[in-house]
């Protein structure tokens, strides 16, 4: 990561970058840092007066960052500002969105609502207004109906607010409540509703920065909703890497979709925060055109990662009988459908490729789980249905769908 300061002051965005697959790339901050920056600015302006077109917010990661204020309006009893989100080159739907904060002296809400912070004579009371999520479900990192503002952003709120009653002399109470506009409509791109945040976008980070390309905020989103589940009741899941997956549960299986984390490419990781939840039984369902590189022992399946698809399936077809004719072929396919329509050329042969192969992945699968923790896995494919399934996975699939859900809705 390169880092450029403008004299002694903060970094400014465009001045952060890392290399990722040799692209230089811009670092962005996140929506915890906005709601600090917005509170900070509104406590000077509501304490002091005078307009604040920038604050420095000091971040977990270490940086400091010079953040530019909007939207600004102050009288004697309130202020409140906008922080815009800048995502960087990290693609995010929540990328150049106000967060609001509105700093006032009176508080007309319920102390049990939001949180408070106390300290040295200066007393703090966080609430959230619109577009900000409220935690319906048990699991996550804030209590279940408070709003979903996460323990690093809420800490960076209340100490950015108390620089600024410091700065200001002053010694009481305040009230900030964070608000978002666009946090409604913008929930229903994300997972929130999913892992039980209703009515909003939540403020996240636990850097204060993004990481552009990161895969942070993807196994993040998957232990925490393998977490849910298992606060939940359910001790056996089934992980499935995509919408291919949804779908195949869903419409073939007759499967509820509760009982299923999204995984995406991260098969190894997910195998290892399952034994970490203590999880006792993991299926995992997917299309094989991506868990064929299992059996090559590929965990993460992303292409960038590491292929191997045409050679598992040809050096298995070899083994099974395929001639060097068919094996070139089957080399120099594109797609797995391409290779198995091949191998369906020799009656019989597609199978006993298949049963290998699923062989071969649930082996991999059983060695990365470990002893404490049982996996089977099912393979398929939307134009032939199941490909292959390992030996305990039907019955492991009728223990999943036994289970109580009455704590997950």
């Amino acid at each position: 990561m390169e880092e450029h300061k403008k004299g002694f002051a903060g970094i400014y965005m465009e001045e952060m970058y890392v290399y990722k697959n040799q692209k230089k790339l811009r670092w962005g901050y996140t929506t915890g840092t906005c709601g600090a920056a917005a509170s900070m600015a509104a406590a000077l302006m509501l304490l002091g007066q005078k307009r604040v077109e920038q604050v420095r917010v000091s971040t977990p990661k270490g940086v400091d960052l010079d953040l530019e204020i909007e939207a600004i309006r102050f009288s004697k009893d309130q202020a409140v500002c906008a922080v815009c989100k800048d995502s960087g080159d990290d693609p995010d739907v929540t990328n150049g969105i106000a967060i609001y904060s509105k700093v006032s002296f009176t508080d007309e809400t319920s102390e049990t609502d939001g949180y408070l912070w106390e300290k040295d004579g200066i007393r703090l009371h966080l609430t959230a207004g619109e577009g900000v999520g409220m935690v319906t479900k048990p699991g996550l990192a804030c209590e279940v109906g408070k709003p979903a503002i996460n323990p690093v952003p809420r800490e960076m709120i209340f100490t950015h607010v108390e620089k600024a009653c410091i700065q200001s002399g002053f010694k009481g109470s305040l009230h900030i409540e964070i608000f978002i506009p666009q946090g409604f409509e913008i929930s229903k791109k994300t997972f929130n509703p999913r892992m039980g945040i209703k009515g909003g976008i939540s403020l996240l980070g636990t850097s204060g920065m993004v990481e552009p390309m990161s895969e942070k905020a993807l196994t993040d989103t998957i232990r925490l909703e393998l977490h849910q589940k298992h606060v939940a009741g359910l001790k056996r899941m089934i992980l499935t890497p995509g919408n291919y997956g949804e779908s195949f549960l869903r419409d073939e299986l007759n499967v509820n979709l509760d009982y299923a984390v999204k995984c995406s490419n991260f098969i190894g990781e997910s195998l290892d925060m399952a034994v970490q939840e203590n999880i006792e039984e993991v299926l995992l369902v997917g299309h094989g055109g991506k868990l064929i590189k299992l059996a090559a022992g590929v965990m993460n399946t992303h292409s960038s990662v590491a292929d191997g698809r045409m050679e598992t399936l040809a050096a298995w077809g070899g083994a099974c009988g395929a001639g060097p004719e068919l094996i070139r072929q089957i080399l120099e396919s594109v797609t797995v459908d391409q290779g198995l329509k091949l191998l369906e050329t020799v009656p019989g042969l597609r199978e006993k490729v298949m049963d290998q192969v699923v062989r071969r992945a649930w082996e991999h699968l059983t060695l990365r789980a470990g002893e404490s923790m049982k996996v089977e896995c099912i393979l398929f494919t939307n134009e032939r249905g199941i490909l292959g399934m390992s030996p305990g996975a039907r019955e492991m699939l009728k223990r999943i769908l036994s289970q109580d859900m009455t704590k997950l809705d």
